[in-house]
């Protein structure tokens, strides 16, 4: 197609492609604006044609709605059922939250609410007609392809868009029912398949939406692949006969031959706007139903165009560029969420062994955006049972009183930990020939003093060459032991800290400059040699590592061994072996690193070899009454890397080998690594590996705030949680968490305790003072 002109004029012709939510309401918020625009609505199917039964808003959709045209938001809230309920069904056991804020409206009735809204404003609707192109309308100003998740104006200009098409694993069916649920319901269901699960709500006065969902191989398993539609709907009302007392289950797709389960497409596109056509609604992004945003987003991407033309004075191409910078960037966060969310729903069996009350919580809190405390607004009474009955688990059963989750204490062998807040290993680069010294004994002494219940050491060398940089510490020598010594024993007897030292060997990210210098960048000068299992260097400036030997291989496996008898020796209450970010036992791991051709390369099992052979030694030399932990890095963020599936393969060798805890980290083992941050980014690794290898995780990652923390544990997405940057802004995180949450059973410091009692004052006449404001 050519280009189309810019058209610039006070009255505009537009034309929205798709009679869905988003067209129709653009058309509608323009019409508002000026009447004298010619605003044309073109649907494909006829105007009471519609798939699927209800759709969901939260309160804060209405009050978006409101801004934008009060008459419509009050027409649809008019036919609009509200709740406040989540029931949870899960092993014979429902549980309720409440305060949730929801509401249900019939699809069919939505779009004829905008319909009936858009003819009075004078918009022209036009069914049943299918547009394969937009050369028609060269004397449009603007073309709005909402034409849906099949779009055909994105198809059509598929090579502009570039659309991402991701396919989930999940089947589900999207069924009503005239039974009428007063709660938006999750009922799972274990089969001698597999797990099924429905989200039922109920959308007016006789009916409710019923999607029942499951794995594909489940489906499969079942036999609902070889079913057609009839049968399909019979075999999911006899798996929930118990929740439907009695009622049908209905579709609205009896006339199609095959099963009516499908799959959910999660789309994106790399642009949403060519010349004056933009992408809006379900065609530019969509959002996993279990979150219940697809509506959202289409009438929120309507207003949002809408506002973008006023500020430019109706310069279309202007207004399209800033539409699609604002939004995309709300829609990025929506579809996190919703990925976050769908991949809790396709992994229920990883949580199938959670309690219904710990199980309720993961489900609560699944797509990160309902946090701890947000779950307090909504219900003080649930979260604080939930509160108590995590606090008896963890004690044994003699506390049953609400306790912040991060607060509970936790054990490792014959280690308990006060808490569950860990200072997470940091390099420092502060030491001098490997020997720790006074700024060591105060760093990680005034984090100890914070409240951390663990304070790791940064990765200590075991050797020489296998330090990072000339600044790293080292425990390959007796006076290095004895000045760790010195640290633990301010740990000890000055605080209620217990102490874990890291250690690790650089491998080929070995003899680099101070971290503030130049990261991974090789020194100037006096460089040392260094080696990893292959001749792959970290970057073309940096040296090419030596191949290991077999005899180098026993060399630094004893080290390692030495390394852990000093460790004993100067009273550490843990060991870490660091096998992650692309040091050297992480190279032997990563295929990116790893090259060889004998025993110690090729598949995973024989990569882990090697770094299992230096554990197993360790843990030999170690006392056994005392625990330890493995980081690992859980994915290398490089196609042809390692995986989330990896790691949980290696997680269950760690466990076989005698691991205690994993502590899950991700990435830093390729400088052609794409990481996907966020809040909490790396915790969905923790929380897999926890929760189906069955073995204490601790979670890192942009863990921030109290709230993170609580809502980790409580979901069970981790053990522990381990923070580095905010522990180096605030050394006394724990204390300040403690008194902000107002849980003055926290220790602190008896010299501190001034502070704490001022401090706990000051908090709580600043929460006075709001509630008088």
């Amino acid at each position: 197609m050519n280009e189309l002109p810019v058209k610039h004029g006070d009255a505009m012709r537009i034309v929205c492609i798709g009679g869905g939510p988003a067209g129709l309401y653009f058309a509608i918020l323009m019409k508002l604006r000026d009447p004298s625009h010619r605003v044309c609505v073109i649907e494909r199917n006829g105007a009471n044609d519609t798939f699927g039964w209800g759709v969901v808003f939260s309160d804060e959709t209405l009050r978006n709605l409101k801004g934008g045209d009060p008459e419509t938001e009050q027409r649809i809230s008019d036919n609009f059922v509200h709740w406040d309920d989540i029931d949870i069904h899960f092993k014979g056991r429902a549980v309720r939250s409440g305060g949730h804020g929801f509401c249900g409206i019939e699809r069919k009735r939505l779009l004829n609410i905008l319909q009936e809204r858009a003819t009075g404003l004078g918009v022209e609707l036009v069914f049943q007609r299918e547009v394969q192109d937009v050369t028609e309308f060269a004397d449009a100003d603007l073309i709005v392809a909402a034409d849906g998740i099949n779009s055909t104006i994105r198809t059509r200009y598929a090579d502009h868009f570039l659309p991402a098409i991701e396919t989930r694993t999940n089947r589900f069916a999207w069924l009503g029912t005239h039974k009428l649920f007063d709660a938006f319901t999750f009922i799972f269901v274990e089969t001698e398949w597999g797990w099924f699960q429905a989200h039922a709500y109920r959308f007016n006065a006789d009916t409710s939406t019923f999607i029942v969902e499951t794995r594909e191989a489940t489906w499969r398993a079942a036999g609902l692949d070889r079913m057609e539609v009839p049968q399909s709907v019979a075999f999911c009302e006899l798996l929930f006969a118990p929740w439907l007392d009695g009622h049908a289950l209905l579709t609205n797709m009896r006339h199609l031959r095959g099963s009516q389960f499908i799959n959910f497409n999660r789309i994106s596109n790399a642009k949403w706007v060519k010349d004056r056509i933009v992408l809006m609604g379900d065609a530019a992004h969509t959002a996993h139903f279990s979150i219940g945003s697809g509506t959202k987003l289409a009438l929120e991407d309507a207003i949002g165009l809408a506002q973008c033309v006023d500020r430019t004075n109706g310069d279309i191409p202007d207004a399209l560029a800033s539409y699609e910078a604002e939004r995309r960037v709300e829609v990025l966060k929506l579809q996190s969420a919703a990925r976050n969310s769908t991949e809790w729903f396709e992994n229920v069996a990883r949580y199938s062994q959670l309690e219904p009350e710990q199980f309720a919580y993961s489900l609560l809190t699944r797509s990160q955006r309902i946090s701890h405390e947000n779950l307090r607004l909504r219900d003080r009474a649930w979260l604080e049972g939930m509160e108590g009955w995590l606090a008896a688990r963890a004690d044994g059963g003699t506390t049953n009183r609400a306790i912040p989750p991060m607060f509970l204490p936790f054990r490792l062998r014959d280690m308990t930990l006060a808490n569950r807040v860990v200072v997470s290993p940091m390099a420092t680069y502060s030491a001098r020939d490997g020997m720790p010294n006074d700024f060591h004994l105060v760093h990680l002494g005034s984090r100890a003093l914070g409240g951390a219940s663990l304070v790791f050491t940064e990765m200590t060398c075991v050797t020489p060459e296998g330090r990072i940089t000339p600044g790293c510490t080292g425990i390959y020598s007796e006076a290095q032991m004895l000045s760790w010594k010195h640290i633990v024993e301010f740990v000890h007897t000055q605080t209620e800290a217990r102490i874990c030292l890291q250690l690790g060997h650089s491998g080929l990210k070995g003899s680099t400059k101070l971290g503030w210098e130049g990261m991974d960048e090789p020194l100037d000068a006096d460089n040392w040699e260094i080696v990893a299992p292959s001749p792959v260097p970290w970057s073309q400036r940096n040296q090419v590592p030596r191949a290991m030997t077999r005899i180098d291989m026993n060399v630094v496996r004893d080290a390692f061994v030495q390394a852990t008898r000093y460790a004993e020796m100067a009273g550490f209450d843990m060991i870490e072996l660091h096998a992650a970010h692309g040091y050297l036992l992480s190279s032997f791991i990563s295929p990116l690193t790893n090259r060889r051709t004998d025993n110690y390369g090729g598949d995973l099992a024989k990569r882990l070899r090697y770094p299992l052979e230096v554990f197993t030694a360790m843990r030999k030399a170690w006392p056994a009454h005392k625990p330890m932990s493995v980081r690992i890095s859980a994915t290398d963020w490089v196609e042809g890397g390692i995986t989330a599936d990896d790691s949980v393969a290696i997680a269950q060798a760690f466990k076989l080998a005698g691991v205690d805890l994993v502590d899950v980290s991700a990435g830093q083992t390729s400088i052609d690594a794409k990481p996907v941050y966020g809040r909490m980014f790396q915790t969905p690794f923790a929380d897999r590996i926890r929760n189906e290898v069955g073995i204490a995780t601790m979670a890192v990652g942009n863990i921030t705030e109290p709230d993170h923390l609580n809502s980790i544990i409580a979901a069970g997405r981790a053990d522990l949680c381990a923070l580095a940057r905010p522990h180096l802004s605030n050394p006394y995180f724990a204390l300040h968490a403690a008194a902000g949450l107002g849980y003055s059973e926290q220790p602190w410091p008896k010299q501190y305790l001034a502070g704490k009692a001022q401090l706990e004052r000051t908090l709580k006449r600043d929460s006075d003072m709001a509630i008088i404001i």
